[in-house]
């Protein structure tokens, strides 16, 4: 149906802008990465251009700032830069499949309708928590949703494997009807992405498992016991199964931060409803990054979304009364021998405030160059280095004057890789402070080149275009805003350097 926007009038649109309001001066909340008015948000979920307009729904838990009565958040944008929120889109309904959480999904236009397929969860009389796809749809633009009666759509996994876990969906539509992956694990066996056809998104019949991971193998790529938020589709002449990775058996010892979570993807060829892997990798190498989505827009874009999690502990999220962030949108390509690439989206630019730049630039080994009126906390630079003679070459970022606290973006010429180093982002003993790698070969003749996105606790690392590192810092210093280059081991050049301010989204 043909739907013309409205100024959406809704007490929760107006209580969202009273919290947005008050948290607006949080040192450590994002001004233009989205956030949730307030309280918890996760996953990206039900990622739709539609009628011209981009809807972003998340997990979200509008009482608290625990992971906990999981509902969809809303918000809409004409142009994924600048974003309004819209009322609440699910909530759990006592007496239905869905009574005790609206977990992960997504969203299809099926007859005209835009329909959600989504992971209703049902505590039982035993005390079992029971995940099970349902359905919903939407005939008033989005704006609110009614569930289809026969919920849950698939009543149980299939009985012929040890399943554990069953939730989170990605569908799409092929010749031959509709097809559902759901996320799942086989015991003893690995992650598994279980998929599904019908011809009207309520009858569902299972094929097979797409692909299956191997929890023993740690080396390259450690896939884990299961895998939640499926996603999966069509990039040049490959297709891409992601796939987020949970393991609580290897997972870390602090008590705030229990188990793995990083986000995988396997490229390939995909024929008679399997698919064979040529090359797997990490979306996203920091630790923030995880439960990405992805959707295709009217200009034939594939645009992921990714889950920016807190890494500081649990009483602080409480304290500052809002938790998780959402990357910035990026625009997926193909990159050789099936990896994926990643850039932000065009339109983040139109964020950009007042600029600044520099160029030909020599950095030499000792003191790092500082850049004298590129300092600040909502910022993104884009440079252009050649590291030369030098061992490494960075960017330094989130920097104290006295060096106390600093994050540090370090290329390694012999090592081959680039690191974002928060081990020195804080002195908050409670925040998580570590190096992240990711592997970066640059050429003969080729330059490091360099874009970043800092936006108060969050540093999103674009590297020549072909790997991206995410973390979340928190400074303790107001005046931890500097900026400078760095070179170790000999000389290097900066070539070219610009920064702007960037705006907020609200």
């Amino acid at each position: 149906m043909s739907f013309s926007f409205p100024q959406v009038v809704h007490p929760y649109v107006e209580q969202a802008r009273q919290h947005r309001a008050r948290l607006a001066a949080d040192p450590h909340r994002p001004a233009y990465h989205f956030t949730a008015p307030a309280n918890w948000l996760n996953d990206p979920n039900g990622l739709i251009q539609h009628d011209g307009l981009y809807h972003l729904f998340y997990q979200h838990n509008p009482h608290a700032t625990v992971s906990a009565t999981k509902h969809w958040g809303h918000a809409v944008s004409r142009d994924l830069a600048h974003w309004e929120d819209w009322p609440i889109a699910l909530a759990p309904a006592p007496g239905t499949a869905d009574q005790d959480g609206c977990f992960s999904g997504c969203i299809v236009v099926h007859n005209g309708d835009p329909t959600m397929i989504y992971t209703g969860v049902r505590v039982d009389e035993t005390g079992r928590k029971r995940q099970r796809p349902c359905v919903a749809v939407s005939y008033d633009g989005m704006v609110t949703w009614e569930r289809y009666a026969g919920n849950p759509v698939i009543p149980a996994p299939p009985t012929d494997m040890d399943i554990f876990a069953f939730r989170d969906h990605a569908v799409w539509r092929e010749a031959d009807g509709w097809y559902h992956l759901v996320g799942s694990g086989i015991r003893q066996v690995g992650g598994a992405a279980l998929l599904y056809r019908s011809d009207d998104l309520v009858n569902w019949e299972y094929l097979n498992p797409l692909y299956v991971g191997d929890m023993h193998q740690l080396d390259p790529l450690f896939t884990g016991i299961m895998w939640e938020c499926p996603d999966f589709f069509r990039l040049g002449d490959r297709h891409m199964l992601v796939v987020s990775v949970f393991d609580h058996v290897r997972g870390d010892t602090g008590a705030a931060f229990p188990m793995i979570h990083h986000s995988v993807y396997f490229s390939g060829d995909y024929a008679d409803h399997c698919l064979t892997a040529s090359y797997a990798g990490l979306v996203d190498y920091g630790r923030s990054w995880y439960a990405p989505q992805s959707f295709t827009d009217d200009q034939g874009r594939r645009i992921m979304f990714g889950w920016l999690r807190e890494e500081r502990a649990f009483e602080a999220q409480r304290a500052a009364g809002w938790s998780g962030a959402m990357s910035l949108p990026r625009v997926l390509t193909l990159r050789p021998n099936g990896r994926l690439g990643q850039t932000p989206v065009p339109e983040v630019e139109l964020l950009r405030g007042v600029s600044q730049s520099w160029e030909g630039l020599t950095l030499s080994p000792g003191e790092p160059l500082v850049l004298d009126g590129a300092e600040g906390n909502t910022f993104e630079l884009v440079a252009e280095l050649w590291p030369a003679e030098a061992a490494r070459v960075g960017l330094i970022a989130r920097a104290a004057p006295d060096g106390s606290e600093a994050t540090r973006i370090v290329y390694d010429q012999a090592e081959g890789r680039v690191t974002l180093d928060t081990s020195q982002a804080s002195l908050d003993p409670a925040t998580r402070r570590v190096a992240r790698h990711a592997p970066l070969r640059i050429a003969q003749g080729e330059p490091l080149r360099l874009r970043v996105f800092v936006d108060r606790s969050i540093v999103e690392v674009f590297a020549n275009d072909d790997v991206c590192i995410t973390s979340r810092v928190y400074p303790t210093k107001p005046d931890s805003l500097g900026v400078a280059l760095f070179a170790e081991g000999g000389s290097a050049r900066l070539e070219w350097l610009e920064r702007w301010a960037m705006r907020g989204i609200w």
